[in-house]
């Protein structure tokens, strides 16, 4: 989602006549489940990766180790001016250590955003990223201010907005009726969608049970549309016979954004949601005690409630009798962020 709109700016660009930029295209296979990898490269247009590293699923230190020996051989043998990387992922951070390592540039597109959470394996990640990083393409001004406090210069951080935001705005007209819709006569601004997949929330079978009974009881007089990520999956057979709680397998991208597009509110501990439901207007709920996307709290349409499963009754009443803030679109958050990217890498000396 992050990638797909930089890849078409650049072929655009190349295109138009400007100076070509020459890429190759990673895939170190860390996100690899059909649903969660190949629908998405398929539906949002993304071509075939030049290689894919395979790395699979793994420990933390596992998985970032096999990234780094995968990507440091596919980097040696295929040298190059610039690595960009994306987002806070485990390929994310170990891509950046080898590039570094190989004395290779590295651009960070979403630098500078911060939970402060150290509990998190994605604030690690961002912060050794951009300890490392030479530039950084960045979402709000918090994350510009985040990046001068540790000592990056100012003409090291482009402001350029939120690539989600860019595949979001792309695929509205695209969106698809999922399967379930029909099959559990879902109707517009009746339901809840749910995401949970932070291991704070799912890995503990008990804490995952607490959870979504919190979650169904909060949202009774209401169903609540729950795709369900593979890591999850082992834990949901404890919890199928709650009435209100409808479990489905991972939703593609087209077919997901159609569920948030129509529903009355999210509830969910992930970061981009909070970013997507911010843009569309959508009440959102967070489950985790901190955000690295302040704006979408300050400006947006989220709240973040950690454990507080009292609170959470109080605001699902809320949206559900529509007397929810009304949020609006941080500044750059337009679709044209990719453009931005590559009019900024076409510079860079």
């Amino acid at each position: 989602m992050k990638i797909a709109p930089i890849i078409r700016a650049i072929e655009n660009s190349n295109r138009s006549g400007n100076r070509p930029i020459a890429y190759r295209l990673v895939h170190t296979g860390q996100h690899y489940d059909e649903k969660l990898s190949q629908v998405f490269f398929k539906e949002l247009e993304i071509p075939e990766p030049h290689v894919n590293l395979g790395v699979g699923s793994g420990t933390q230190a596992d998985q970032t180790a096999r990234i780094m020996v995968a990507f440091e051989k596919d980097l040696v043998a295929n040298p190059c001016d610039l690595v960009v990387v994306v987002g806070d992922v485990n390929s994310t951070m170990a891509c950046t250590i080898v590039a570094k390592k190989l004395n290779t540039k590295v651009a960070h597109v979403e630098g500078g955003i911060r939970s402060w959470d150290m509990t998190m394996p994605e604030e690690i990640n961002r912060m050794v990223t951009d300890s490392l990083a030479d530039y950084f393409f960045t979402t709000s001004a918090i994350a510009n201010e985040n990046l001068k406090k540790t000592g990056v210069r100012n003409e090291q951080i482009f402001f350029v907005g939120n690539t989600m935001i860019d595949s979001l705005v792309t695929n509205l007209n695209k969106t698809r009726k999922p399967k379930l819709w029909d099959v559990n006569r879902l109707e517009p601004k009746n339901y809840f969608v749910l995401t949970l997949h932070r291991p704070s929330n799912v890995d503990n079978p008990q804490v995952f049970s607490d959870v979504i009974k919190a979650i169904s009881k909060s949202a009774a007089g209401s169903k609540v549309v729950f795709p369900v990520h593979p890591r999850t999956q082992r834990n949901t057979k404890n919890i199928r016979d709650i009435d209100n709680i409808i479990l489905s397998d991972p939703l593609s991208y087209l077919e997901f954004i159609y569920l948030v597009q129509h529903c009355v509110g999210v509830i969910t501990d992930s970061g981009g949601i909070q970013e997507e439901t911010t843009w569309l207007g959508i009440p959102c709920i967070t489950l985790r005690k901190s955000t690295e996307r302040p704006e979408t709290v300050t400006v947006g349409t989220n709240e973040v409630i950690g454990d507080d499963y009292r609170l959470l009754e109080q605001l699902v009443s809320k949206i559900q009798s529509g007397q929810w803030k009304k949020g609006s679109i941080p500044p750059l958050w337009d679709g044209k962020t990719a453009v931005r990217i590559v009019t900024e890498l076409l510079r860079l000396p």
